[in-house]
């Protein structure tokens, strides 16, 4: 290393930008949205633009704070939230009906709810592989299918943004189930954004490269987590809310003309 990258220490992020009323008067559902990763930045990111959000997540205590906290800040009449297993398919169908009991529409999802985790391929049982692609596939499938049958209905358009990852197109290794899932999801989001396009929804990804925050430390170790952060172009992982601004821009008439990609988040060194 060069004196002058020494002289730099650790590199920085940004401030958060201030809301510019993009969302204004939407209704969002988001899933996996409790806590400090990239589904509770992005919650609170749209209420940042005037969304009304409600959020789905299968760890209840976390996010009853979570909806508290958000509720505290931008009033408790744009923020709900009701405990979702995306495996369960009474859960989903549940959390989209509140949206519509509350305000009567959906014009936005974020499907965010994943589970990751770590196993060589030939000790991967099937309960594992089986686990992942549960969750962060057929879940990412289950809500997609019940936010385009509501949104059909209305007639008013809509967006999908689905939470990807760099491991649907790299390979890592004890990521065999996670990238299998995650390269399925952005196939979902290529074929949904065909099919939806016929009732003026648009359906697009965000594929991010490293977000840390407490729950990801929480299932990996730190030499790993320095080491990817090491990869980056940028010197470190993006905040989660520097992803939930990508999200934004996709569920934003800004992103008008954009359906059935994937945008990555991120940069790596070759």
């Amino acid at each position: 290393m060069s004196s002058v990258e020494e002289s730099r220490g650790t590199p920085q992020p940004p401030k958060p930008l201030a809301g510019h009323e993009l969302l204004a008067g939407r209704t969002a559902v988001v899933t996996a949205a409790a806590g400090t990763g990239i589904g509770g930045a992005t919650a609170r990111r749209f209420l940042e633009e005037g969304a009304r959000v409600v959020l789905g997540d299968a760890h209840a205590r976390r996010l009853r704070a979570t909806v508290a906290a958000l509720s505290e800040e931008f009033g408790g009449r744009n923020v709900a939230g009701l405990p979702c297993d995306v495996t369960d398919e009474t859960h989903v169908a549940a959390l989209f009906d509140l949206a519509e009991e509350r305000h009567g529409t959906l014009d936005i999802l974020v499907n965010n709810a994943g589970l990751g985790g770590t196993a060589e391929l030939v000790e991967m049982t099937d309960e594992q592989w089986q686990a992942v692609l549960d969750t962060t596939l057929n879940g990412t499938f289950r809500c997609t299918r019940a936010a385009l049958r509501r949104m059909r209905a209305h007639g008013a358009g809509g967006a999908v943004v689905n939470n990807a990852s760099v491991l649907g197109w790299r390979a890592q290794r004890g990521q065999a189930h996670y990238a299998a899932a995650k390269a399925g999801v952005m196939a979902l989001t290529r074929c949904a954004a065909v099919e939806a396009a016929d009732f003026g929804v648009r359906v697009n990804a965000v594929a991010p490269s490293l977000a840390p925050h407490p729950h990801l430390a929480k299932v990996t170790t730190p030499e790993l987590l320095t080491e990817l952060a090491a990869r980056e172009v940028l010197g470190r992982g993006a905040e989660p809310w520097e992803v939930a601004n990508v999200i934004v821009f996709l569920a934003s008439g800004y992103s008008s003309y954009l359906t059935g990609e994937t945008v990555s988040v991120g940069g790596q060194r070759a």
